[in-house]
């Protein structure tokens, strides 16, 4: 994939989070490793998800060097996060750091993630864990130990503080995430209403994860495709006028990239 659409799948992303509510003013951060994979995109320190575009988005190399958008800075914090994990895991090329309501409530509770609805089961037993450290500022230390707690999950819940979700791609970060807020939000529904929960049968919780994960080929490229159509994006690949779906005006949500 080239840069230019990884920075275009990175800015329909970032508007998206924020369309979805899953932003937190300026103190969260989507990030997408370049072609190169020496380096990851991320949005400039003081914008807002629905402000970043094609064009302010910066690129930071493994040793927090900004090599693209020199006059902008970046939040110190989404350097450790994203750059500790970049650097160990090649597999990983996206990875988005949110502190939502429900992933937040999840991650102060001692059990964690509860394997109670069809979402959860998309990681079950594939879940890292790492302990608050106060603000993620010191890469030596801090980031080796998210870079540890993550192991070779897509998943890091940080305690007391929101989830970071990865993914080989643009899209199956975002797959995951949808699949993660909508879990935590059904297990704190079911707190609330303090109701006696049904727990799956161990096998048949580890065989749902490997029948979710291996439902598609491709994680997310479908819903990707779909909420291109929705809001106004040219979908992924191509349809007839005829087959194109109408889209409703109130769809559309900020679609500047440039």
């Amino acid at each position: 994939m080239i840069d230019s659409d990884i920075k275009k799948d990175l800015v329909f992303a970032y508007h998206l989070f924020a369309k979805f509510g899953w932003d937190d003013l300026t103190y969260t951060h989507l990030s997408a490793r370049s072609a190169d994979t020496s380096s990851f995109y991320i949005l400039p320190f003081g914008l807002l998800f629905q402000e970043v575009t094609v064009s302010n988005l910066i690129r930071v190399d493994f040793n927090g060097n900004v090599v693209e958008g020199i006059d902008m800075i970046y939040n110190p914090t989404g350097y450790v996060i994203h750059g500790s994990i970049y650097s160990h895991r090649a597999d990983i090329n996206a990875i988005f750091h949110s502190h939502t309501h429900a992933n937040v409530s999840v991650s102060a509770t001692k059990n964690g993630l509860q394997p109670i609805s069809q979402w959860a089961l998309h990681f079950y037993d594939q879940i890292g864990y790492h302990a608050y450290d106060s603000l993620a500022l010191d890469l030596k230390t801090q980031g080796d130990n998210i870079a540890k707690d993550i192991g070779e999950n897509m998943l890091l819940v940080m305690e007391n503080h929101g989830a970071v979700v990865c993914g080989q791609t643009i899209p199956e970060a975002f797959y995951y995430h949808h699949h993660f807020e909508n879990a935590c939000k059904v297990q704190c529904m079911i707190n609330n209403n303090q109701k006696d929960v049904i727990v799956p049968d161990a096998a048949v919780c580890k065989r749902s994860n490997q029948d979710l994960l291996s439902f598609e080929e491709k994680r997310g490229s479908r819903d990707w495709s779909a909420l291109k159509r929705l809001y106004g994006y040219e979908a992924e690949f191509k349809l007839s006028n005829s087959e194109r779906p109408r889209k409703a005006s109130n769809h559309h949500c900020n679609t500047e990239l440039v």
